[in-house]
């Protein structure tokens, strides 16, 4: 299994993008049964031997969305009106959804450690979402994670080859 670095994860997603667009594709058509438990395990394992803090790209380089009990729960460890956690970290995005006004995050510190872990955002708690229920219907994200997550690579690469279409 390959293991690929933040400066060869790019090239290897889009050399692969294609053909696990088809994979994906397939999917969703003929979904296997047991499909989220594949996911559970792959994802258990690969993240047995994946240290996010080695690698922090998701943060780097994407925002999450921060949903309003993402808004309250943190502006409250803040100390903060909702609306002043907003105006001071936030804008709305072409989605309509709340976002970080830059990226890499704000709250990143130089040892790739969040300085609200504790009351992150649903969005990075869950990410790379690889352990998802019903898999089969977020594989467009997923197909975006693999450009910025390692795990998330080695995780679908995996998918492909233990259960193959």
């Amino acid at each position: 299994m390959l293991k690929p670095n933040l400066n060869e994860l790019g090239k290897l997603a889009k050399d692969t993008h294609i053909e696990t667009k088809k994979y994906f594709d397939k999917l969703k058509k003929k979904t296997p049964k047991n499909l989220d438990y594949v996911m559970q395990d792959l994802h258990n394992a690969e993240f047995k031997k994946t240290d996010c803090l080695d690698c922090a790209n998701c943060c780097k380089t994407t925002g999450p969305l921060f949903t309003f009990a993402d808004i309250e729960r943190i502006s409250k460890s803040f100390r903060q009106k909702p609306q002043q956690f907003v105006e001071q970290y936030l804008r709305i995005d072409e989605d309509n959804d709340y976002v970080l006004k830059s990226v890499p995050c704000t709250f990143l510190d130089n040892d790739n450690k969040c300085f609200i872990y504790d009351v992150r955002p649903k969005a990075c708690r869950e990410f790379p979402h690889t352990d998802r229920k019903k898999f089969n219907q977020i594989t467009d994200l997923t197909l975006q994670n693999v450009a910025i997550c390692p795990a998330a690579f080695n995780i679908v690469e995996k998918m492909k080859e233990k259960m193959p279409l």
